[in-house]
């Protein structure tokens, strides 16, 4: 366990740095979370999911790893739980879509602070994706910077980004309740193979 004063300081404030002061009130909200803590934070929102082309080849796969769902439809209502872990300082999301035409699927991952302005986004089987988290151009912005397996407490570098291309995402205030996001997933052959965008709003007294 750490000293209780560095369990005060946000995830994310350790990660952004001196940008977390620029963060509109939304985001701070957003990315309230403390390491070693039950701290919730749970938002509601409305997205457009979109596959085609790998995602859609291998869509049984995406559906096994648990990861983002390989499916087409407009205005999903989703649900999304980010919560603390008291035994450590992962950033843990539960995503719940509410497909009108599909049951629901939940989404679970986890983000990891490895060093700087990097995390590792880990999913099912210990397949993660290495991400910049920063601020940029009055956005949250997440920057692809390749695959990797976690095996042991290793992160291992895997070669899929010719395969399942390359992912990033990015959030915008709206209010000081509400964000818009989206996350894209850009192949260099067959162009833009995935994307889900919407907006959501904090919930307020979590």
């Amino acid at each position: 366990m750490t000293d209780t004063n560095i369990n005060l300081i946000p995830i994310f404030k350790k990660v952004l740095g001196e940008s977390w002061n620029k963060l509109p009130p939304v985001m701070l909200k957003h990315y309230a979370n403390r390491p070693y803590s039950d701290d919730l934070v749970i938002v509601d929102g409305v997205l457009d999911v979109m596959s085609s082309g790998p995602v859609k080849l291998f869509a049984s796969l995406f559906w096994l790893m648990g990861g983002v769902p390989p499916y087409n439809e407009k205005n999903v209502p989703v649900t999304v739980s980010f919560e603390s872990n008291k035994n450590n300082s992962e950033f843990c999301f539960n995503r719940i879509f509410h497909f009108q035409t599909r049951k629901s699927y939940r989404f679970k991952s986890k983000m990891i602070h490895t060093s700087g302005d990097e995390l590792i986004e880990v999913m099912r089987f210990g397949i993660g994706w290495k991400m910049q988290f920063l601020w940029e151009d009055e956005c949250i912005k997440l920057k692809h910077k390749g695959y990797v397996f976690k095996l042991f407490g290793y992160y291992i570098p895997l070669p899929l980004t010719l395969l399942f291309g390359e992912g990033n995402a990015q959030e915008k205030a709206i209010d000081e309740n509400s964000f818009s996001m989206s996350v894209d997933i850009k192949h260099p052959w067959w162009g833009n193979i995935y994307q889900y965008k919407g907006k959501f709003k904090v919930r307020e007294n979590q």
